[in-house]
C-alpha cells in the first residue's frame, strides 16, 4: 500500500503553526498595548515637561513685568500681583517640582539652577526699585529695572530659557519617536502573523477540498454503485495509508468479497441447473453472509433427499405395478365377495367424508392464517423500504449540516479577523479604547471556542454518516431478503388455497362416493373387465415407473 500523510496530522500540524502565529499575534498585540500605553506616558511627560518649563519661565518673566509696571506706573495693583506671585502663586517652584517629579536630566536640572540664580540675583534690584517708587523717586527705580546689570540678567535669562526648551524638546521627541518606532515594528509583526494565519488557513481549506472532500464524494458515489448492484464501476481512488485511502481500501476490499460471493452462488446454482446435486458449499462465507452459505446447504441437501427418495419410490411403483397385474386376475374372483363389504365400505366412506369435511376447513383457515402472513411481510417490506430511505434522508441532513458548520467555521474566522482589527484600533485609541479592547478580546475569544466547537461537531457528524452508512447498507439486505421472504409466502398461499379446494372437491367427491356406493353392486359384475383393464394400467405404470428411474438418475446426487 502507498504510504501518505494523514489528512488529520497535516491539519493539525497547519492548524498548530496558525495557533502559533495566533499566539505570537497575541503577545505582540500586548507588547503594542504596553508600548502605546509607553507612547502615551511619553506624549505626556513631554507635554508636561514644556508645561511646566514654561510655567516656571512665565513666573520669572511676570515678576519682571510687574516690577518693571510698578517703576513705571506707580500702580499698587503691580505690587500686589509681584508679591501675590512670590508668597502664593509660586508658579516657579511648582514648576521645577513638577519637571522633577516627572524626571530631568543633571544637564537641565543645572541649567534650572543657573537660571534660579541669575533670578535671585534681581531681587535686590528689584526691591530697591519698589522701595524707590515708594519714596517718589521713579527715575532711580526705573534705572533699577531697565539698567544694564538687571536687562544683562534678563537676557542670560532668556538665553538659558531657549536653550533649556530645545534640549528638553529634543530628549522628549527622541524617546517619543523610539516607542513610536517600537509600535510600528510591533504592528507590522502583527500584519505579519496575521497574513500567515490566513495563508495557512487558505491551505487547510484547498487540503481539505482535495484531500478530503473530493475523495468522500467519489467515496460516496462508489458505494451508491455498489448500492445499485454495480460492482464493476470504476473506482480510480488507490488505497494508501492515509484514512481515506484506508477507506478506499476498504471499499476494493469489499468489491472484492461480493464478486467472490456472486461467483461462488452463481457457478453452483448453474451446475445444479445441470444436474450435478455432488455439490458442497466450500467457499468461507463471513458475517451477515453466512445465512446465504446455510440456505444453499440446506437447498443442496433438501434436493438430495428429495432425489433419493424419488429414485427408490420409483423402484417401489416399478414393482408394485408387477403385482398389480397378477392382483388383477385375482380382482376378478374377487367381485362377488366385493357385493357383502359395499355396505360396509360405505360406512367407511360417509366416516372419510366427515374427516375431509374438517380438513377441508383446516385449510381455508390455514389459507386465512397464510394470506394475513403475506400482508403482514408485505407491510414490512415497505417499512425496510422507508427506513432505507430515511436513513438516505439522514445522510442527505448530515451532509447538509457539515455545510452549516463549515459556515460556522467561516463566520468564527471572520469574527476572529474583526475582533483582532478592533483590537488594534482600540490600542490606537489608548486609554479611550481599553473597555473595547476587552470587548474585543472577549469576542476573539468566544469566536475561537465556536470554531473549536464546529470542528468537533464536525467529526460527530463524520462519524454519525459512517454509521448511517453501514445502516444503509443492512437496511438494503434486510430488505432484500424481505422480499424474497414475501415471494415465499405467496408460493406458501397459493399452495395452501390449492390444498383448500382440492380438500373442498374431496367432500364432494365423496358425498359423490357415498352416493355411489348404492350404485357398486351393480358394477360388481363388471370386475372382472375392470381387472384385466387394471392389469394392463399396471403394465403401463410398471413401464412409466422405468422411465422415472431413467430420468432421476440424470441427476448426480451424492453417495451415501
Amino acid at each position: 500500500m502507498k504510504r501518505a500523510i494523514n489528512q488529520s496530522l497535516l491539519i493539525f500540524l497547519l492548524n498548530g503553526i496558525s495557533i502559533i502565529s495566533l499566539i505570537f499575534m497575541v503577545l505582540s498585540l500586548y507588547s503594542y498595548s504596553n508600548v502605546s500605553s509607553q507612547l502615551n506616558e511619553a506624549s505626556e511627560e513631554r507635554f508636561l515637561l514644556t508645561y511646566n518649563a514654561n510655567r516656571f519661565m512665565n513666573g520669572s518673566a511676570y515678576l519682571t513685568n510687574e516690577v518693571r509696571a510698578f517703576s513705571a506706573t506707580g500702580n499698587q495693583e503691580h505690587y500686589d500681583n509681584y508679591w501675590n506671585e512670590i508668597n502664593n502663586l509660586k508658579n516657579r517652584d511648582l514648576g521645577v517640582a513638577a519637571m522633577q517629579e516627572i524626571g530631568i536630566t543633571p544637564k537641565e536640572q543645572e541649567m534650572i539652577d543657573d537660571m534660579s540664580a541669575l533670578s535671585n540675583k534681581l531681587v535686590p534690584l528689584e526691591d530697591e526699585a519698589m522701595k524707590n517708587v515708594q519714596a517718589g523717586k521713579t527715575k532711580e527705580a526705573l534705572d533699577y529695572v531697565y539698567g544694564e546689570e538687571y536687562s544683562t540678567s534678563i537676557a542670560q535669562i532668556n538665553s538659558l530659557k531657549e536653550q533649556f526648551l530645545n534640549d528638553l524638546d529634543e530628549r522628549t521627541r527622541a524617546q517619543v519617536n523610539e516607542l513610536a518606532l517600537s509600535a510600528d515594528s510591533i504592528k507590522s509583526s502583527m500584519f505579519f502573523a496575521l497574513a500567515l494565519v490566513a495563508i495557512l488557513q487558505i491551505i487547510v481549506m484547498f487540503i481539505t477540498r482535495r484531500k478530503i472532500l473530493r475523495p468522500v464524494i467519489m467515496v460516496r458515489d462508489q458505494m451508491k454503485e455498489i448500492s445499485d448492484g454495480n460492482l464493476s464501476a470504476e473506482f480510480q481512488l488507490q488505497p494508501n495509508t492515509s484514512e481515506i485511502g484506508m477507506l478506499v481500501a476498504s471499499i476494493h476490499e469489499t468489491k472484492r468479497e461480493l464478486k467472490k460471493y456472486i461467483y461462488d452462488i452463481d457457478s453452483k446454482l448453474a451446475q445444479m441447473a445441470q444436474g450435478n446435486m455432488d455439490l458442497f458449499m466450500e467457499f468461507n462465507y463471513r458475517g451477515e453472509f453466512l445465512p446465504i452459505h446455510d440456505a444453499m446447504c440446506q437447498i443442496l441437501d433438501s434436493l438430495n433427499r428429495a432425489l433419493s427418495q424419488i429414485n427408490l419410490t420409483a423402484d417401489q411403483v416399478s414393482l408394485e405395478s408387477n403385482r398389480m397385474a397378477a392382483d388383477a386376475q385375482v380382482l376378478s374372483s374377487g367381485a362377488v365377495e366385493q357385493a357383502a363389504a359395499v355396505q360396509q365400505l360405505s360406512s367407511s366412506v360417509q366416516e372419510i367424508s366427515n374427516q375431509v369435511d374438517y380438513t377441508s376447513k383446516d385449510a381455508d383457515h390455514a389459507r386465512t392464517f397464510s394470506v394475513s402472513a403475506t400482508t403482514q411481510l408485505e407491510i414490512s417490506e415497505q417499512k425496510m423500504k422507508d427506513l432505507t430511505e430515511a436513513i438516505e434522508n439522514i445522510s442527505v441532513a448530515s451532509r447538509q449540516i457539515g455545510g452549516i458548520i463549515k459556515t460556522i467555521e467561516d463566520i468564527s474566522f471572520q469574527t476572529n479577523i474583526l475582533a483582532l482589527n478592533a483590537s488594534v484600533e482600540a490600542a490606537r485609541a489608548g486609554e479611550a479604547g481599553k473597555g473595547f479592547a476587552v470587548v474585543a478580546d472577549e469576542v476573539q475569544s468566544l469566536a475561537n471556542k465556536s470554531s473549536a466547537a464546529a470542528k468537533d461537531i464536525t467529526e460527530l457528524i463524520e462519524n454519525s454518516m459512517k454509521l448511517v452508512g453501514q445502516g444503509s447498507t443492512l437496511s438494503v439486505d434486510t430488505t432484500q431478503a424481505l422480499e424474497a421472504g414475501v415471494a415465499q409466502s405467496r408460493k406458501a398461499t397459493e399452495l395452501v388455497e390449492r390444498i383448500a379446494e382440492s380438500a373442498l372437491q374431496q367432500v364432494q367427491s365423496l358425498k359423490q362416493l357415498t352416493q355411489g356406493m348404492e350404485q357398486i353392486a351393480e358394477v360388481v359384475q363388471t370386475n372382472a373387465v375392470t381387472a384385466e383393464k387394471s392389469a394392463a394400467s399396471a403394465e403401463k405404470l410398471n413401464s412409466h415407473a422405468e422411465e422415472l428411474k431413467v430420468s432421476v438418475h440424470k441427476f448426480m446426487l451424492r453417495k451415501c
